[in-house]
Parts: structure tokens; C-alpha cells; sequence
């Protein structure tokens, strides 16, 4: 992998993330852009002691363009894009309208392929490993950052679950707080640890699920499987079996090896719904262990924490969406009309060819 940091006109760092050593990035940003301005303010809720942030200048970012007028796909002649280059393996860069900046964190935009009509699924090994790579730099450089306490690398598919920008692209948060969903794993960890003498929550987890009948497909170094009390229709954790808290933490087997399963996981989500249905929407979202003191959370260290990537859908069956209505929004007590079980014996049915 080569690395090659360069930044844009407004000043935005951008960064090409390369699969050939001799690859050349000297190409400039030619849009007159102004310098970014945000406005993004962190708040906390004292009823419920979590954070929202509060970003006005959103409202006016890039929503649904023409796909001749895409910003993630590479400059060409006199089409200015994001991207400076002519072509691109993968490109990370910060976000234009960012939820977090300054002291509220960071946020970047991840381009998984310069082809505008792929996803995540199309690539090859070879590119999803450069994915792995580009996320693991990110984590490892952000973490460095004084304002950033978490990173959270994330792909939203698909216009149901909300996206505006067609392009095979994800994006990376860093957060200046731990978030609320780790906090809440993280003093169920500290829990279990105090009741069972010192057992490790996600280890527990682990073993019961491989023991079971949710399991859909395991490799080597990998296990996905269908949580017994899955939120959502279709869910899916994706665990490596050495527990690491971070991507940093993945040994050569299980990077080696991630691309065949995740990408053999993706394809089965398209398949779900029958052959003829469109792409699955899908949520993937890489949780890793926040990198600030975890003093909070009672005889829990970083090392307690397990990495793992969740993909869910919001597709209940075929045309219909399962929305958070009054007892999820209202009160976060999830109903889920699809059984675990049945959701990973429907996930090893269509495994692909």
C-alpha cells in the first residue's frame, strides 16, 4: 500500500490510499473554493447524559446529484470533483459538511472504488483489503488527535437508510466522547467481569454463538453471526475470534483473511430478498474501543472491549422497510418481526456461488 496525503483548495486534508507502490498523486485541487466554515456544537442531554450535535451548515450539503455531476467520482477535463485525480484505488478525505470539527472531533469521507456504479460488494480481495487498510490508518491517525476519543468507521447503503450520494463510499466519525451504545457495552462488560469473578463479556458472547444456530458463515481467523436478540430483521456481527479492541489490534491472518468474509457476507445480504429485488439497504458499523480513560466503567480496560463490525438492514421483506415507530423511537425497546434463528438460517441459504 502506498499513502499519499495531499489537501484540497479550501485547505481539507485529502489522502490516496494506493495499491501499486509507483502510483504518482500530484494532481491539484482546480475548484475556487473558499474556505470551509462550520458551525458544529456538541450538547448534552442532562435527562439522559448522551451528546447530539448540533450542525446548521448541513443543510446545505450536496443532496441526490446527477450522476455526471457526482463529487466522489475522479476529476475529469473539466469536471472538478473531490477527488483531483483522474483515477483512484481508495480516497479518504474530511468531510465539506462534517457533524464533528475542531474541538467537536472529525469527520471523513471514505471512497471504496473510483467506479460509480459499483458497491462494496463488487470489489475484488484485493480492494476490500485496501479498504481494511485505509480504516486501520484512519483509527490509528485519529486517535492521536487531542479532541478525538473514539473512532467509528461506517458504510450507509442505499436510499432508504438515507443516503445522498450514490457513489460505493463510507464515512469515519471521530468523536470527542465515548458514544452511548459503547458506553452501555462497556458497563455490561464491567457487570458480567464483577458477577462471574473476572469472565469477559464478549468472549461469553463468542462461545455461545459458535455453540449455537445462528452462526452464517465462519472462516479461520472470522465468525458472522445473527445475535440472539437481534434489533433488527436481518443483523449480522462480524467478530474476529482472537479478541482485539481495534483494528490496529488485527493480526496478518485475520486481515488477510477479512476481504473473503465480509465480502461473501455483503453478497448474501443481496440476496436475501430474492434475486430480482434491488440492492439491499444496509447499515455496516465498525465498533472499536474508545481510546480515553475508561475510569467510569468499573474494572474495565481497553483490552476488556472485542472489536466487531454489525450490518443490518432496515428491509423487513421484500418492498417493506421496518420503521422505528412508538416503542423504538419513543422508548428504544426494539420489536423484531423476523427471528434470529430464521434470519441466519436465511443468510446460509443464499450463500453465494
Amino acid at each position: 500500500m502506498k499513502k499519499t496525503s495531499t489537501r484540497l483548495a479550501d485547505g481539507r486534508e485529502l489522502i490516496y490510499y494506493d495499491l501499486r507502490d509507483d502510483s504518482v498523486r500530484d494532481a491539484a485541487d482546480r475548484r475556487p473554493l473558499d474556505r470551509t466554515v462550520t458551525t458544529s456544537e456538541i450538547r448534552r442531554d442532562p435527562l439522559l447524559g448522551d451528546a447530539v450535535a448540533i450542525a446548521s451548515h448541513r443543510q446545505g450539503r450536496t443532496y441526490h446529484p446527477p450522476a455526471d455531476e457526482c463529487p466522489l467520482c475522479p476529476s475529469e477535463g473539466d469536471r472538478l470533483s473531490e477527488i483531483p485525480d483522474s483515477s483512484y484505488d481508495v480516497v479518504v478525505f474530511e468531510n465539506r459538511f462534517p457533524s464533528l470539527a475542531g474541538d467537536s472531533g472529525r469527520c471523513e469521507v471514505v471512497c471504496f472504488t473510483s467506479d460509480h456504479n459499483a458497491s462494496f460488494a463488487d470489489l475484488t480481495e484485493q480492494q476490500a483489503g485496501l479498504v481494511l487498510e485505509a480504516w486501520t490508518d484512519r483509527t490509528s491517525e485519529l486517535s492521536h488527535l487531542p479532541a478525538v476519543e473514539q473512532v467509528f468507521c461506517f458504510e450507509n447503503r442505499g436510499a432508504e437508510i438515507g443516503v445522498t450520494l450514490g457513489h460505493p463510499h463510507g464515512q469515519i466519525y471521530a468523536y470527542p466522547f465515548t458514544t452511548p451504545r459503547t458506553a452501555l457495552m462497556l458497563r455490561s462488560a464491567a457487570t458480567h467481569k464483577e458477577m462471574t469473578g473476572g469472565e469477559n463479556l464478549f468472549d461469553a458472547v463468542l462461545e455461545r454463538e459458535l455453540a449455537g444456530e445462528r452462526v452464517v458463515l465462519e472462516g479461520e481467523h472470522w465468525v458472522a453471526f445473527v445475535p440472539y436478540a437481534a434489533h433488527w430483521p436481518y443483523e449480522v456481527h462480524l467478530y474476529p475470534k482472537r479478541r482485539v479492541p481495534d483494528l490496529l489490534g488485527l493480526d496478518e491472518g485475520a486481515r488477510t483473511e477479512f476481504p473473503k468474509v465480509y465480502l461473501e457476507l455483503l453478497r448474501r445480504f443481496d440476496r436475501i430478498f430474492g434475486e430480482n429485488e434491488p440492492p439491499t439497504p444496509y447499515i455496516a458499523a465498525w465498533h472499536q474501543a474508545p481510546f480515553g480513560a475508561l475510569e467510569e466503567f468499573d474494572g474495565v480496560v481497553r483490552e476488556d472491549f472485542a472489536l466487531h463490525l454489525e450490518l443490518f438492514t432496515i428491509r423487513r421483506t421484500s418492498g417493506k422497510l421496518k420503521f422505528l415507530a412508538g416503542s423504538e423511537s419513543g422508548m428504544n425497546v426494539f420489536i423484531n418481526d423476523v427471528p434470529p434463528e430464521r434470519a441466519a438460517e436465511r443468510l446460509r441459504e443464499v450463500a453465494s456461488s
